[in-house]
């Protein structure tokens, strides 16, 4: 299956797609230092949420697929130089209305969470 969705997103920030399979994404997020948050080595919990975004996005993989809502939990920080493995796996389709479940984890610890509402519009969102 081929990444139908979001393909000019740098994979520098967002991370890389490296499985996708009919409602279901995989993106892998090194994190460093364009990430950092603070002098301790803390990853930004936007670059966080961003790349589960991706995975969700990839997970429903429409060209048109848009962001409506989510519901999300920070579970444990991320360190830079750590790997984030973020799974999303559509949960439920409804009309143009998606509901995709996200998990992202770093050496099979649970670090991020959340429920993701998309919408898929007949054609894109700024035209």
């Amino acid at each position: 299956m081929q990444l139908q969705t979001h393909l000019a997103i740098d994979e520098s920030l967002s991370g890389r797609v490296v499985h996708l399979r009919e409602g279901y994404a995989q993106v892998v997020l090194p994190t460093h230092r364009a990430m950092l948050a603070d002098r301790q080595g803390l990853i930004h919990g936007g670059f966080l949420f961003g790349a589960a975004d991706y995975a969700a996005m990839a997970a429903v993989n429409d060209p048109n697929v848009v962001l409506g809502a989510a519901e999300i939990r920070f579970l444990a920080p991320v360190r830079k130089g750590e790997t984030v493995i973020f799974e999303a796996e559509v949960q439920s389709r409804k009309g143009k209305k998606r509901i995709v479940k996200v998990q992202g984890k770093v050496e099979g610890k649970k670090v991020f969470q959340g429920n993701f509402t998309a919408f898929v519009p007949d054609r894109h969102i700024l035209e």
